[in-house]
């Protein structure tokens, strides 16, 4: 059982030698420092939200009006953050949550190549996504120990989708993560105003070019043909999912299937009496609708529908409170994004180590703190509205 908060230490001891974190613990220092290193087309692009960002926000302000109240006497010297899923035993419930543009997040272009390698280095999975730099195939190998699991943007060309699916498994990736709500992108007033969409300038479509059916229906080498290249991507992106899809994507792979983008309890409930293996709750961070309900505040009654079905989260998490909360609403599994994205940028490989394990040590205190060393302690002791 990792002790995770035991890197508050390191810190401590490091800085009894003059050495201090080359990259912020705090989320708010954090997010200062890294938009002060990252180009704008990038930062935008990751810092953006749809409309005004309303629910952005929300997304993480809502954290704070949830609360729990801590219990004493409770032995926590060791505390216990393993979760199982699917048959495997992981060391936490944290996961990294994709983010088409991680690639673009590292001065060499490369990031989910550095995102991996950081998974690599805390335990941390890492689901990588349809979009990259870097093909599955070649970012696999730098997770090391540490399992993957593949996000799909389901094309509208279904061989073009099973030979996507296919490669993950071959890959060995263990689950597939469906995106349902990004058939077509939200209104994001960012890129809108810088006229950018990295997609359409070639970026982060290598998953894509390197597929034997994308270069077949392409008829000819897209590194020749850039601009055909795209049209195609175009052409093809986001194929709007229907509850009868879910059979045929279990046909293709004997993968769990998690379906991204559930805050209906109403769909949460139908899709698990269709077959799917995990339910994953969230509003895509913001970026794809406003003013709608923070994810947390939809997740209890999601998480009711699901039944034994594990449901995933994302979609605010800033810190490792944030964490503990969604866990004890009963998430199986907590995904953080724009954070480890933002220690990418400002250190590569090891900076977004050091915020995951940041997240981590916070949560494990917590718990610590909080007289509540396990997962089931959490989860009994549940959260309260302020």
């Amino acid at each position: 059982m990792a002790q995770f908060g035991s890197y508050q230490n390191e810190i401590y001891q490091g800085g009894l030698r003059g050495v201090l974190p080359a990259v912020p613990v705090d989320y708010a220092t954090l997010v200062a420092r890294a938009t002060a290193a990252m180009p704008s087309h990038v930062l935008n692009y990751v810092q953006g939200g749809c409309g005004d960002e309303f629910t952005q926000d929300q997304n993480a302000l809502a954290f704070h009006h949830w609360g729990m109240v801590p219990r004493m006497m409770v032995e926590t010297s060791v505390r216990d953050l393993s979760a199982d899923l699917f048959g495997h035993t992981y060391h936490s419930p944290l996961f990294m949550a994709p983010i088409g543009v991680t690639a673009m997040c590292s001065q060499d272009q490369h990031g989910d190549i550095a995102a991996a390698q950081a998974s690599a280095l805390t335990g941390v999975p890492m689901v990588v996504s349809t979009l990259g730099n870097d093909t599955l195939e070649d970012v696999a190998p730098h997770l090391g120990q540490t399992p993957g699991f593949f996000q799909l943007y389901t094309p509208r060309n279904k061989e073009l989708a099973e030979s996507l699916i296919t490669r993950a498994e071959a890959a060995g990736y263990r689950g597939i993560i469906v995106t349902l709500d990004t058939w077509v992108t939200g209104f994001r007033p960012r890129d809108l105003n810088a006229g950018n969409f990295p997609q359409l300038r070639g970026h982060v479509l290598q998953n894509y070019t390197a597929d034997p059916v994308f270069q077949k229906l392409l008829g000819k080498d897209a590194s020749a043909t850039p601009a055909e290249a795209v049209a195609l991507w175009g052409s093809l992106f986001g194929r709007p999912m229907l509850w009868e899809d879910i059979a045929w994507l279990k046909s293709v792979t004997k993968l769990p299937i998690i379906l991204k983008g559930v805050c209906h309890p109403e769909d949460a409930r139908k899709a698990v009496d269709m077959g799917a293996d995990g339910i994953y709750c969230s509003n895509h961070g913001g970026r794809q609708a406003n003013g709608g309900i923070a994810a947390i505040d939809m997740l209890p009654d999601v998480v009711k529908a699901s039944g034994e079905v594990p449901v995933w989260f994302d979609s605010g998490i800033r810190s490792g409170s944030d964490v503990v909360k969604a866990l004890a609403m009963g998430a199986a599994a907590v995904g953080v994004g724009r954070p480890f994205v933002y220690g990418l940028a400002l250190d590569g490989a090891a900076g977004a180590a050091h915020v995951l394990k940041c997240i981590l040590a916070e949560a494990d205190l917590f718990m610590a703190v909080n007289g509540m060393p396990t997962l089931a302690d959490l989860r009994r002791e549940g959260v309260r509205r302020l």
